[in-house]
């Protein structure tokens, strides 16, 4: 039951970027060292994190944080959770809008040409307007409350749509080899370099990342055994590691080089196995959406007010100006910036550099206080391997949120 809820944390539109990322790093073999090598530190944050929960009384990961390493790094962590959901929704509406023009392709296909060429699509298919619509009539809605009953349906629908894009992508993958007469996508012949290599890990930081919630799904474990734990991690991150090799492997081998940023744009927009595919995808993120939202909410909330004020009972009809303002300022934020950005590998490039403080940072930083201080009775051996490892993680995490951020910046510029 553990292993599935953290399928359900991690797996989802991260999955979309994984054959560009294979193609960026230069072909399959680097990419899967790169993904090899992360999956220990992946592994070794959710390991760290679940023992500091059993350590704690908190039930959240900025509380655990905050806990153990002080008030400012407590903010820094609750401004980096903001941060993070923000640019997720950033993500989630750029897929949406993705696909609103690919199932508009399908019913306004670009082969309908004039005598004087391609005709423009009417103004309400464009994806500005259908998108802004949505985010009016449906996203809007269902992010205003102040509780979301949907969330235990949502976060299942969003794990489906990973695992059938990938059943999917595998078998058009074989259709296409067993096909005679088609052209053969071109595949990268360049020679990989460290850097192109590195591009990968914001890929894989933000499909992999599900360590915010670990703390919470570990504190609502009724077997709470460390090595129980353990192996939670182990297999969650295996079974991740599997789904996501299927699909960059696959999707990069149909499509080369050719490969698009989200792997269903690069599908034809009148494929009724992919349509599916596009409206899985879609309705998932529509409905984890005002989760993201909910979520950003509470942070916010936590990081402006005080806790002696946040102590104090709140009017009903202040908490709900406060709620409404909150929602219309995120949704209408991150919709312009959506609409803006041109594809989500740049996002997902800005998304992999604040993830870096929840998968290497905080963790890292966290084992090493709690070895230093002496809370835990540890041989000198076992605390300086602890304590070197604890630095290397926050080392390689500074260094991969610094590379991601840097280059997602340089790209958007």
């Amino acid at each position: 039951g553990e292993v599935f809820i953290m399928l359900k944390s991690a797996l989802g539109a991260g999955l979309l970027n994984f054959p560009w990322a294979f193609n960026r790093a230069g072909g399959i073999v680097p990419a899967v060292l790169v993904e090899l090598g992360s999956l220990v530190f992946l592994v070794s944050g959710l390991v760290v994190l679940g023992y500091a929960s059993s350590l704690s009384t908190q039930s959240t990961y900025q509380g655990v944080i905050r806990e153990v390493c002080g008030t400012a790094v407590g903010k820094l962590c609750e401004v980096c959770f903001i941060l993070n959901l923000f640019m997720i929704s950033v993500a989630f509406l750029r897929v949406v809008g993705d696909q609103l023009e690919k199932l508009s392709d399908s019913f306004y296909p670009n082969s309908m040409l004039s005598a004087e060429g391609p005709s423009p699509q009417p103004w309400y298919v464009d994806q500005r307007f259908t998108l802004s619509v949505l985010c009016v009539l449906v996203i809007f809605p269902l992010s205003v409350p102040k509780e979301i009953g949907f969330q235990k349906y949502s976060s299942i629908l969003g794990t489906l749509a990973a695992c059938y894009l990938t059943v999917v992508i595998v078998i058009k993958y074989y259709l296409q080899v067993e096909s005679p007469g088609l052209r053969q996508p071109p595949h990268t012949t360049r020679t990989p370099s460290w850097a192109s290599m590195f591009s990968v890990i914001p890929t894989i930081c933000f499909g992999f990342q599900c360590h915010e919630a670990c703390v919470a799904i570990y504190s609502s474990m009724r077997n709470r055994n460390f090595t129980h734990w353990v192996a939670v991690s182990v297999l969650s991150m295996l079974i991740c590691l599997l789904i996501y090799t299927l699909t960059g492997l696959y999707g990069y081998l149909t499509f080369g080089e050719d490969v698009a940023a989200d792997i269903l744009m690069s599908y034809p927009g009148n494929d009724a196995v992919v349509i599916v595919a596009r409206l899985l995808f879609g309705i998932s993120i529509v409905t984890i959406y005002p989760i993201v939202v909910l979520l950003g909410r509470s942070v916010v909330r936590d990081v402006c007010v005080s806790p002696k004020r946040r102590a104090m009972p709140v009017a009903e009809a202040s908490e709900r100006r406060t709620r409404v303002a909150l929602t219309v300022s995120w949704i209408a934020t991150t919709l312009v910036i959506a609409l803006f950005v041109p594809d989500i590998g740049k996002v997902i490039g800005l998304i992999g550099g604040i993830s870096a403080f929840f998968i290497f940072i905080f963790p890292g930083k966290w084992l090493c206080l709690v070895c230093m201080m002496g809370t835990e009775a540890i041989g000198p051996r076992r605390r300086a391997a602890l304590v070197t490892w604890g630095i290397l993680s926050v080392l390689c995490g500074a260094f991969v949120c610094g590379q991601s951020t840097a280059s997602a910046a340089m790209e958007l510029l």
